[in-house]
């Protein structure tokens, strides 16, 4: 089965990230619109165990999928601040990278969370785990993206970034969903690579949402200057080698 035919069923277009458009048109995306997630998860191979109680040190970043609806707690043991449910707002399989353990507590990246906070699940919990050799540095400074598989560059590209008064947000987040626009004229161009990362700066009567994502843009021309509403514009060809290849759960480091 080829990546385009690999998605589940087409969903309306939820509030997303507050970025389509630059600061100058203030695109919103039309409610009609739809998007198709893509069902990626990291390869079976890296496949762990169904109950990680004790994930084995291995190379490459641990990452969980979210089986049953489980409790994201602020710290291990600590109070609830969410649950967690095994499908993301867009469909996809709830896959998160996993950056601390702490005896029976693994603590998670969750766009369920603020910037920069950890939540922690207990590995009790109905999770199989998984193993990824890919990640994604992003310099703000340099406004280049660079995807590596191991210690190998797959891709080296330039994007748009923020502009003054809505930067991209800088930290450690996640590849929460891979979607395609179903329409390469959107703001969005042909697909979208969705990430745990909050925009904190939505402009004043902004209504597109707060969440940030690396993209494709029907602006190719702002490309390596900083346009955006907080979202990574890259080059077409670009976006759909991130869809195609880049694992649910791929831990995203974005630096000023």
């Amino acid at each position: 089965m080829t990546w385009r035919r690999s998605f589940a069923l087409l969903l309306p277009l939820l509030v997303f990230v507050g970025c389509g458009g630059s600061d100058e048109r203030g695109t919103e995306v039309a409610g009609g619109r739809v998007l198709s997630p893509v069902k990626t998860i990291p390869r079976a191979e890296s496949r762990e165990s169904s109950h990680p109680r004790h994930p084995p040190d291995r190379p490459g970043q641990l990452t969980v999928q979210i089986t049953r609806a489980t409790a994201l707690r602020s710290a291990p043991a600590g109070s609830v601040v969410a649950r967690v449910s095994p499908k993301t707002a867009f469909r996809s399989d709830t896959i998160l990278p996993v950056v601390a353990r702490r005896g029976g507590w693994l603590g998670v990246i969750s766009t369920q969370l603020p910037n920069g906070h950890v939540g922690w699940i207990s590995t009790s919990a109905a999770l199989v785990a998984y193993r990824t050799h890919w990640s994604i540095a992003v310099s703000l400074s340099r406004r280049e993206v660079v995807v590596r598989d191991e210690d190998r560059v797959a891709q080296r590209f330039r994007v748009a970034i923020g502009g003054p008064s809505t930067p991209t947000p800088t930290g450690r987040f996640a590849v929460t969903d891979k979607l395609l626009t179903q329409d390469p004229s959107s703001p969005y161009g042909c697909c979208i690579l969705a990430l745990s990362a909050h925009q904190p700066h939505t402009p004043q009567g902004w209504g597109g949402g707060d969440r940030i994502g690396i993209h494709a843009t029907d602006l190719p021309e702002t490309i390596g200057s900083a346009a955006s509403l907080g979202c990574l514009r890259a080059p077409a060809e670009e976006a759909r080698r991130l869809v195609r290849t880049v694992p649910l759960g791929t831990v995203v480091t974005i630096r000023a």
